[in-house]
């Protein structure tokens, strides 16, 4: 018996990083996942594993997104996870990088859940799962304006939902990692002038002394995915690595 069996989950960002380890981490506990990100050719790597089911899905796209909705008759557990991490205080950042992180953050989250929660009303039970992170309302961190901006409205999303539905059988909650070592981390580190140096930078914040994985976030996925975490609703879990003490 898996953790997820017979769940039905639609997740965003599925192709690589903390999506891709999640969508295996429910296939594995016995979930039907419905895999969607707008990388195509990563996503199809996804086919080969039971229990999961890819789809393009562009989560800044109404259209796209309701069209999804329109094709599932029930879905036990939404799980938000599409974000971009831009560099830069208040003066490094122009209105379209605001626009952009805010836009995809922020906004493609608030039409996930406006197109499938009346799924999950009808059955008078769901499960919204949304990432944040520790960079926004529970941290200041330098170089991350917008990011922390659109993270903490994240939050702030996740609560209002969550005492919105609580007495319609809705949880929700947000997960808000640390510095997680996925591909988007190394591409970022890769783009700063001195690569080696934003490494050292990275790992030097961390108490642990090391970075989290994908597969660590991907195990909390699966607890407030599953009945285990059935009373448990409106709250950020950290993982972080004691970064934030």
């Amino acid at each position: 018996m898996g953790r997820l069996d017979g769940k039905l989950i639609v997740m965003s960002a599925a192709a690589q990083g903390i999506g891709r380890a999640a969508a295996l981490a429910f296939a594995k506990e016995g979930a039907q996942v419905i895999a969607t990100d707008i990388n195509e050719e990563n996503l199809k790597e996804l086919d080969s594993y039971p229990g999961i089911t890819t789809r393009v899905l562009d989560v800044t796209k109404k259209d796209q997104i309701e069209a999804l909705a329109k094709e599932l008759e029930r879905i036990d557990v939404l799980f938000n996870v599409a974000g971009f991490v831009h560099h830069g205080t208040i003066l490094d950042c122009e209105e379209g990088d605001w626009d952009f992180t805010m836009n995809l953050n922020v906004r493609s989250m608030y039409m996930m859940i406006k197109a499938f929660l009346p799924k999950m009303l009808a059955h008078k039970s769901g499960n919204i799962i949304n990432m944040s992170s520790v960079a926004s309302s529970i941290k200041g961190v330098v170089n991350r304006c917008v990011y922390s901006t659109s993270k903490a409205a994240v939050i702030g999303l996740t609560k209002s939902v969550a005492a919105d539905f609580i007495e319609q059988g809705i949880r929700c909650n947000c997960i808000c990692p640390g510095t997680v070592d996925t591909p988007s981390l190394r591409e970022r580190i890769q783009a700063r002038p001195d690569p080696e140096q934003a490494l050292k930078y990275f790992l030097a914040r961390q108490k642990m002394g090391r970075m989290c994985t994908a597969e660590e976030v991907a195990q909390l996925c699966v607890y407030l995915a599953s009945d285990e975490s059935t009373y448990v609703t409106g709250t950020e879990h950290i993982i972080d690595g004691g970064w934030s003490l």
